[in-house]
């Protein structure tokens, strides 16, 4: 039986967080705190308003009231350029508390008990992508790229979300933020990342509760034998061209009956029968050398039979067991992987978010401290929307993302709330909508 997590207690992590923030101003200029900056960002992001904050100076003024104060605990509404400089110096990694309070708050009421999934543990992708480019604009912490005589400079981050092949909701982590130090080209930085989000986050799970999504970028040794002393599994992406070792063992293995294992499953996919051949074997090298780490292999080649044309293949090395019974779900969990980029980038860059947008780059840490918030509002409504039946209620009635955003905008606008939980019953109401 789940129960319900509620706004004000997430919301209620992100103010602790930022009240911790160390003060940074040496002037007399101390009007606005760093936690209404703060909670003052995270407003524009979570209603998707970038005049916000200015409407809610004017319903102040004009009412002695205002939704900045009632739903976000706002004091003081700072201007986006207070904002920007009360944010630039701080640390991003002091905001990385709030996911996980999230993340236990949902395992405690119940709500990733359905993202549980191959051998029972929980799958987490972790992808990198660029958040900011340019050729002018640039800080300390930007990494500089060289390309065709010119340089441009650029924010990446590495992004890190639970998904299960049946859900259509990814609930975000804490990201891991890519410095100049990672290196100069995508693997580098990527793996440098990847290291450290392990090490630092492990402690959050479960013993062998986790297994770790990748695409074929970081599916090498050094990252499995990381994953295995953390006690983490995995399941990661595995082409011929960068493991050439083990697909030379696998070929051997074909030809010796029975080593290579094969299963078909005939699938009704609605328009169209599909013929799924899975292939797998055990304990093959991860590349050449008597040090070689050795896991489990397998694909899956899907077949239109009208047509006769293959129309998905991907093959994976993982540490769970592969049997007739095993594969198929093991299979399930490699394709989540792309979750981390069709429900969580492609979200956050054309559903609103506007993740590539540079809202304020600063000259220290404003940039990542600014996305933080970012894919901490992601997070919010991904919570309501697996735990509150009124939030499910109206997203549904209001159909696409856009319709649901344009009345959140306009009805803090216009109208005064006490709270969230009386804004999504209002509504509920007006809709004439019930949760069953």
């Amino acid at each position: 039986m789940t129960k319900r997590v509620k706004f004000q207690d997430m919301l209620a992590s992100l103010r602790c967080s930022l009240e911790a923030i160390p003060e940074h101003r040496t002037g007399r200029n101390m009007r606005y705190e760093i936690v209404d900056a703060g909670l003052g960002a995270f407003s524009v992001f979570f209603l998707q308003s970038p005049s916000f904050l200015a409407y809610q100076q004017q319903m102040r003024q004009c009412q002695g009231q205002d939704n900045a104060k009632s739903l976000f605990g706002i004091e003081e509404i700072p201007s986006d350029g207070q904002i920007r400089n009360l944010l630039d110096p701080v640390d991003p990694s002091l905001l990385r508390e709030p996911f996980w309070d999230i993340y236990h708050l949902l395992q405690a009421s119940g709500h990733l008990d359905d993202y549980h999934h191959v051998g029972r543990t929980l799958l987490c992708s972790l992808d990198g992508t660029r958040h900011f480019a340019s050729e002018k604009i640039h800080c300390a912490n930007c990494t500089a790229y060289a390309y065709e005589e010119r340089t441009y400079y650029a924010h990446t981050v590495l992004a890190a979300v639970l998904s299960a092949p049946e859900h259509e909701h990814v609930i975000a982590l804490a990201p891991e933020f890519i410095t100049p130090q990672d290196g100069h080209d995508k693997q580098d930085c990527e793996q440098q990342a990847i290291k450290r989000w392990v090490k630092r986050n492990a402690e959050h799970f479960p013993e062998w509760g986790v297994t770790i999504l990748t695409d074929d970028l970081h599916s090498h040794q050094p990252l499995c034998e990381l994953l295995l002393e953390h006690k983490f599994h995995f399941i990661l992406t595995c082409k011929p061209e960068s493991h050439p070792a083990l697909y030379e063992e696998i070929g051997l293995l074909t030809k010796v009956k029975g080593a290579v294992q094969t299963m078909s499953v005939r699938r009704w996919t609605g328009h169209h029968y599909e013929q799924w051949t899975y292939r797998w074997v055990g304990q093959v090298p991860l590349r050449a050398g008597a040090d070689a780490l050795r896991a489990n292999w397998c694909e899956v080649t899907i077949v239109r039979e009208d047509t006769g044309k293959q129309s998905y293949h991907t093959a994976w090395i993982t540490s769970h067991e592969l049997t007739a019974q095993t594969v198929a779900d093991v299979a399930a969990a490699g394709r989540a992987r792309w979750k981390v980029e069709n429900e969580t980038f492609n979200v956050l860059k054309n559903q609103g978010y506007y993740f590539e947008h540079n809202y304020g780059h600063g000259q220290q840490y404003l940039s990542v401290v600014l996305l933080t918030l970012l894919f901490l509002a992601f997070l919010f409504h991904t919570v309501l929307h697996l735990s509150c039946l009124m939030y499910q209620a109206v997203r549904r009635a209001l159909g696409a993302r856009r319709n649901f955003f344009n009345d959140l905008r306009a009805l803090t606008r216009y109208f005064y709330f006490s709270n969230w939980d009386e804004m999504i019953a209002f509504m509920f109401q007006k809709l004439k909508l019930d949760t069953g």
